[in-house]
């Protein structure tokens, strides 16, 4: 009996994957890593075997590791060292012997020429896992639908959209969707070393927003390709520090150069249906 440990549990994407596995095996076969007691507590409560830490306590991981054949290490975030959280969870699964590991990565066309260099992480983490001997799945997920109001602003039908991304175009879909297709393949799959690129299998650029806004909302919204200069100007008129405007340019650099454009039919396939469309996505975030 398959047992798997959801890591970053209740995080948006991590509670798509768990919403996914319970509907097809017991509570008691998804065990839970949480860094919040009050979640810990919730989940125990419904029968899941719930464990309190994160991916700095190690002690944490390997207890909430036993008996686990299959750990899904969701990627943790930029804050920290997230190499090194990374790698602890890959130690901790080799200790316990886990025998398979999956890991939420980001769809990426060449990692040689990312701007932004916070995303290498993704590749250096698939290298170690690689390295570690593990069977492996890697769920290279590209950038998700559900950002698009974070990038141009929920108010963009007012206000337009200005940003230095050019004509570059990124394949989104949403994160539900992403973690139900991952609960998928852990539940189906044989673990055979696999590479799963999940995107919404059209690629879209802000163009092609402004226009599904327009059409949606009935007022004409204008997509404005700004030099980076001047937007690094806006930025800093705004208030915003230096280093999360520098972490912006370069998302924002790397979509223009088309990082995040590719294209394929695996995240269709493992969800057994098309993947929502950029307008009836918009139409739910926005409100239309």
């Amino acid at each position: 009996m398959n047992r798997i440990l959801v890591t970053g549990a209740t995080g948006q994407l991590g509670s798509a994957v768990i919403e996914t596995l319970v509907k097809k095996i017991p509570a008691s076969q998804i065990s839970i890593l949480t860094r919040k007691e009050e979640k810990r507590v919730k989940f125990q409560a419904e029968g899941f075997p719930a464990y309190l830490g994160d991916y700095d306590d190690v002690d944490a991981l390997e207890k909430a590791m036993a008996g686990v054949d299959t750990v899904l290490l969701i990627s943790a975030g930029d804050e920290g060292n997230r190499r090194q959280q990374h790698q602890n969870v890959v130690n901790a699964a080799q200790k316990a012997g886990v025998k398979n590991i999956a890991y939420t990565s980001r769809s990426l066309k060449n990692r040689a020429t990312l701007a932004n260099k916070l995303m290498v992480d993704h590749f250096e983490t698939e290298d170690y896992i690689i390295a570690s001997g593990l069977k492996y799945a890697f769920f290279r997920n590209v950038l998700y639908l559900d950002a698009i109001p974070l990038f141009i602003g929920k108010q963009a039908t007012e206000t337009g959209i200005s940003l230095p991304a050019g004509d570059g175009k990124v394949a989104y879909a949403l994160r539900s969707e992403m973690g139900e297709a991952m609960a998928h393949v852990l539940l189906q799959e044989e673990w055979e070393n696999k590479i799963y690129n999940f995107n919404g299998g059209k690629a879209y650029s802000f163009y092609d927003i402004a226009a599904a806004l327009t059409e949606l909302s009935g007022k004409e919204v204008k997509y404005t390709a700004m030099e980076t200069t001047a937007f690094e100007g806006m930025m800093k008129q705004r208030g915003l520090p230096e280093p999360v405007i520098k972490k912006i340019v370069a998302f924002l650099t790397d979509i223009k150069q088309n990082q995040e454009a590719e294209i394929g039919n695996e995240l269709a396939i493992h969800l057994g249906r098309k993947p929502i469309a950029l307008k009836d996505g918009l139409k739910t975030l926005f409100g239309l």
